[in-house]
């Protein structure tokens, strides 16, 4: 009954992140309009645009190759299983098992680096400095990355995320400094993974500042469609990883009864909001920082990480 529910979780736990995806784009670009005394989009619009381009046919560069045709679906194939590892309303999926940090990590940077090559491979300018900025940022984002998961990996005894969930649940391990440090470190790692202000900026099309943008500009039709909807999927992700480990009160344990599951749904539904609401007044009171800036700020979240895993170690050697 176990091994039904937990499948019947995934399955659920999957529709959930694929439909509330687009609707979190969404969200944050109406509150982010509604600050700025603008009216804004519908919330909506991310699924109509994504509902118009995979109608229409992907126009190609003469010299692309398979890999830019094959580049978008593998990219959201790899987001959408990263998704599946990352557990919102319940634990004890079907995928809980594989549910590791380091795979989680190895997934997103495989999409990452698949739309890199994609962005390399027609020869555009834009395409090539995009590709580069993005490879840039990951070699500073994933250290930073690694230094966060050896943090909670010598918490928690390991790096399975439904174990360290399951173990920070019930606010045992207290109020501690390097989880604060680890805390600030994912949140500054996220703004970069997903291209977010101060890093990027998603809704300009300016030459010179462009990252994500400058890799995709070429796509179009289903292809552009199935670009965008990863994109949605991975910022869902990360704001799932961070409220699965830094917030996982009200998430339903392993073997709990389907009516457990409405109350951990309304627990991440809430948490998301929050993390939403947060990025959105964050992008409104900030400016895009130069592209030259940004390896500084990976440098901070490098140190947090670092200071995270100095201050558990040590604490866990006076205990």
């Amino acid at each position: 009954m176990n091994a039904a529910f937990g499948f019947l979780a995934l399955v659920l736990h999957l529709g959930l992140m694929l439909a509330a995806a687009p609707i979190l784009i969404g969200a944050i670009r109406k509150l982010k309009a509604r600050l700025l005394a603008r009216t804004g989009p519908p919330i909506i619009q991310p699924w109509r645009d994504l509902a118009k381009l995979a109608q229409k046919q992907p126009v190609l560069a003469e010299n692309a190759s398979w890999l830019f045709s094959a580049a978008p679906a593998a990219a959201f194939a790899a987001t959408l299983a990263a998704a599946a590892l990352v557990p919102s309303f319940a634990l004890g999926m079907t995928t809980a098992p594989a549910s590791d940090l380091l795979v989680i990590g190895g997934l997103l940077a495989l999409a990452r680096v698949i739309l890199a090559l994609a962005g390399m491979d027609v020869g555009t300018a834009f395409g090539g400095i995009g590709s580069s900025r993005e490879m840039m940022y990951a070699s500073f984002a994933e250290p930073a990355l690694v230094l966060v998961i050896f943090t909670l990996a010598l918490l928690a005894g390991g790096t399975n995320l439904d174990a360290i969930a399951g173990l920070l649940v019930g606010g045992s391990q207290g109020l501690r400094v390097s989880l604060a440090l680890a805390l600030l470190a994912i949140l500054a790692l996220a703004l970069v993974e997903n291209g977010r202000i101060p890093i990027d900026n998603p809704a300009t099309h300016l030459e010179l500042t462009m990252v994500h943008e400058a890799m995709v500009l070429e796509y179009s039709g289903r292809h552009l469609a199935l670009i965008e909807a990863a994109a949605a999927l991975k910022l869902l992700v990360w704001l799932g990883l961070i409220a699965a480990i830094f917030a996982p009160f009200g998430i339903a344990p392993a073997g709990a009864p389907p009516v457990a599951w409405l109350i951990g749904l309304g627990a991440w539904v809430g948490k998301i909001a929050v993390l939403g609401v947060a990025l959105s007044a964050f992008e409104t009171s900030i400016a895009k920082m130069r592209v030259f800036r940004v390896p500084e700020f990976l440098g901070i979240a490098i140190l947090f990480a670092m200071l995270a895993v100095v201050f558990l170690f040590v604490s866990q050697g006076f205990a």
